[in-house]
């Protein structure tokens, strides 16, 4: 393994637009979470009146209810349950259409009374088909309301979708931002950019006397995002019409499009927009034939930047048949032995779990042993198909980083 610096000043406007269409998922081309650490915080109120916000900007706006076995979507938009929604010939759905938004979710399978009892692989075979098996067309962004906490769904899209980003819903108190630190530190883990975090419930208004109250506090999203170096889209009021407008099936910023909560959904859509008008999430999604080089992914020397990330890859190239090589976003470059990444495989087949002593045997691995598929990992990592029949392996970017900084640290001591 070699390992080596490329820095080189991108030229004024070098960076492409962020990836559409077909380098994500066809005809869209924003996938966007909007997650939360806990329950209750109004992730899926926020969720749609966010989704209605962008659509008031002559955006085509779709919605995913992502939390399988508790939709509560349906009831916010006015949609009929357990009506199942027509197929197309080739066995996509078609989505339901409310308030110019294209909207999918368990709760059109399924009655307001009837529980989704799924174990979780079938969580993330319907959240998959949700996303994919839906006849969305030409979308702009694509929102996910997901379910709380930090489980199968959260693991599942960021393994197999290509998120642009996701949006972190939190409380003022302190139990709320806690739970949302950790929410957004698992998404960080898998590389799923932070587009910024909403503070909902900050301040009631009494309708009555006109007073205001911090009833759970103020501020404290506002200050986790300065914390943790994220964007913070906008802080969210107490306001009652927002539950009651919800209840109706007409979201507030349909509703009450002037009112006080309306006008922050619109400037928290447009903050969104702009952190997605900047954002750069890296690579594009990619299936790659090690010996043809077809599908290989693109090696981008104009994304390197002075202060770029060190475990963002801008580019993957075959040098030669036993060398891969990496650009990061920094401008540093590994080339590595394909060898020697099948030796650091980490799964639990050549890994024990619980005490991580190796239990392959470099001795079994043949000298010619190389890769003859590499596939990217929603934005984190690469999967080999290794030519002696091993796949089981996920190489996070970031340990494929440090991999290279130890065989350049190895190259210098035996220098």
């Amino acid at each position: 393994m070699q390992t080596t610096d490329h820095k080189q000043q991108p030229a004024p406007g070098a960076l492409p637009p962020p990836a559409a269409g077909p380098g994500k998922l066809p005809g869209i081309r924003h996938l966007i979470a909007v997650g939360s650490g806990k329950g209750g915080v109004g992730k899926s109120t926020v969720s749609v009146n966010l989704a209605l916000a962008l659509a008031q900007r002559g955006a085509r706006v779709g919605l995913v209810d992502a939390d399988i076995l508790g939709p509560s979507i349906p009831g916010m938009l006015g949609i009929p349950t357990g009506e199942p929604p027509e197929m197309t010939a080739d066995s996509r759905m078609i989505p339901a259409q409310r308030h110019g938004l294209k909207v999918v979710s368990m709760g059109m399978l399924t009655g307001d009374d009837q529980p989704a009892v799924l174990r979780g692989p079938m969580v993330g075979k319907y959240l998959k088909m949700f996303v994919a098996g839906v006849q969305w067309g030409e979308l702009d962004y694509l929102i996910l309301d997901l379910p709380p906490g930090t489980g199968d769904t959260q693991l599942t899209l960021a393994q197999s979708m290509p998120l642009s980003g996701v949006v972190i819903v939190t409380t003022p108190q302190a139990v709320s931002l806690k739970i949302a630190r950790r929410g957004l530190r698992m998404f960080e883990k898998v590389q799923v950019p932070i587009l910024g975090i909403v503070e909902n419930m900050r301040t009631f208004t009494c309708p009555h006397c006109g007073e205001t109250t911090d009833i759970f506090r103020h501020g404290g999203g506002e200050q986790m995002s300065q914390e943790l170096g994220v964007p913070f889209l906008g802080a969210l009021p107490l306001d009652a019409e927002v539950v009651t407008c919800g209840d109706e099936g007409c979201p507030i910023v349909v509703d009450q499009p002037k009112s006080a909560s309306a006008r922050v959904y619109g400037a928290i859509a447009g903050a969104l927009v702009a952190q997605l008008d900047t954002a750069d999430t890296g690579l594009k999604p990619f299936v790659w034939n090690w010996d043809s080089n077809e599908g290989a992914p693109a090696w981008r020397e104009a994304a390197v930047l002075p202060s770029g990330a060190r475990n963002i890859p801008v580019g993957l190239l075959r040098r030669d048949p036993r060398t891969l090589s990496l650009l990061w976003q920094d401008g540093h470059r590994d080339d590595l032995d394909v060898r020697d990444l099948r030796l650091a495989c980490r799964c639990a087949l050549c890994v024990e779990e619980m005490s991580g002593r190796p239990l392959l045997d470099p001795r079994t691995v043949r000298a010619d042993v190389s890769p003859r598929r590499i596939a990217s990992i929603g934005n984190y990592a690469i999967q080999f198909d290794w030519s002696d029949g091993h796949n089981s392996g996920i190489y996070a970017f970031s340990d494929l980083r440090d991999l290279g900084e130890r065989a350049a640290l190895q190259g210098a001591e035996d220098v």
